[in-house]
Order: structure tokens, then sequence, then C-alpha cells
């Protein structure tokens, strides 16, 4: 019987988990957009959803369908390890990913003094937002989490493995780059934001985190801790 430290990290943990939050935002999108899902939508699921167009597969239902379909092959594979009680274990996902956004909470409140702190020149910036964005918090967690941790990570890191790194080198290398990636992609695009030293490097520290959350406590945890992080700042007020 696996323990729970190790329940969490299976892939049918974080299926139970995630599976209400993936329906929350999708049908919130459907609700809110009124036709319109690009103006709700996060960047990550707007660029997977962009990238899936290319291959005609546009369809609004396709990219929570792989997201799915992918924890419920994985979960086969490990089937005979997979937690007895995933409710439960569920739960308990829960208030870890409560206490984890609310650590990097605490870390974004400070991150400026602390850069002061250690004489690196910085201006002072607002990591808070509109209330109103709710759902596109929720959904950024969940996607931006798929393609840094679940996919970029996690590729760079099986490449790495193959080319004969040593395990701990190739999970630090593949952690560094993808939580670099994490903090440029927020100034791609249209959409993007101007280049603020210390929001780029505080992403970067956001990246590592969530990387650590997700090789230690698993997919589930980091993606809760990601929505539940961004719903935090988003709604704080000075």
């Amino acid at each position: 019987m696996l323990s729970y430290l190790s329940a969490t990290r299976h892939p049918w943990a974080s299926l139970v988990f995630l599976l209400p939050w993936v329906i929350v935002y999708e049908g919130g999108v459907l609700v809110m957009s009124t036709g319109q899902s690009a103006s709700v939508r996060g960047g990550a699921d707007e660029w997977l959803r962009l990238g899936l167009a290319q291959y005609g597969l546009g369809q609004v239902w396709i990219a929570p369908l792989i997201l799915v379909g992918v924890l419920l092959g994985w979960s086969v594979l490990k089937w005979g390890e997979r937690p007895r009680e995933p409710v439960a274990v569920a739960f308990g996902m829960m208030l870890e990913s409560v206490i984890f956004a609310a650590a990097l909470w605490a870390i974004a409140r400070n991150f400026v003094p602390l850069l002061q702190e250690w004489g690196v020149p910085t201006a002072s910036i607002q990591f808070n937002a509109s209330a109103g964005e709710v759902i596109r918090y929720l959904g950024a967690g969940i996607y931006e989490e798929v393609l840094f941790r679940l996919g970029l990570f996690t590729g760079l890191y099986l490449l790495l493995r193959v080319a004969l790194l040593p395990s701990l080198v190739a999970m630090v290398l593949a952690a560094v780059f993808a939580a670099l990636a994490f903090a440029a992609a927020h100034h791609l695009g249209p959409h993007g934001e101007s280049m603020v030293t210390v929001r780029f490097l505080f992403r970067v520290t956001a990246g590592l985190f969530f990387t650590l959350l997700y090789v230690l406590r698993g997919f589930g945890v980091a993606v809760g801790a990601h929505a539940l992080y961004d719903i935090l700042a988003g709604v704080s007020v000075e």
C-alpha cells in the first residue's frame, strides 16, 4: 500500500484531484467567453491550442481531453501501484496546494526587499491584479504546468538522461531551463508583459519552486499550488 507521500506522485491521484479543476476552468471559459474564449484563456492555454490547431485539432475539448488522456494512460501503466483511496489523497493534496501557494505568496510579497537586502537594484512592483480573472488564473495553473513541468522539464530531463548525464545533473539542468523558459514566456507575444528584471527573476524562482513540487510532491500538487498562488496573488490587495 502506498504511503500518502508516494500516493500524491501517482498519476491516478493527480487525475482524481485535477479533473474537477479542469471541468470548472473549461466550463467557466464557456460561460464567460460568450463565444470568444481566447479573451478568457491564459497564455499557455492559448499557445497549446494554437499549436494543436496547426494539426487540425482546434476543437475546444481537445486540450483537456489530451491532458486527461495522458494522465489516464500514465495511470494505466502504473495501475498496480495506484493509491487505493484517491479521494482521501486528493483532499490531502488540496491542503498541500493551499500551504505551498501561501508559501510562494509570502516569498512574492518579500521578494523585492530580499533582493534589495542582497544589493540587487530593483524597482517597486505589484504582484496583485483584478479579482475578475480567477478563471484565467486557474487555467494558467493547469496549462502552464502541463507545458513547462509535465512537458518541457520532463522531456528535457529524459533527453539528458539518454545523453548519459547523471540523474541529478540532468534534473538540475532541466529544471533551470524550464524555469527560464517559464519566466521568458510571460514576455512573449502581443499580450506579453514588458521586461522588468525583478518580475523575471521572481518567475524564475517560482518556476524552480513549481519544479521542486512536481518532482517531490507530484503533478497534481504543482498544478494546485500554481493555480491557487495565481488566484491568491491576483485577488490580494496592498
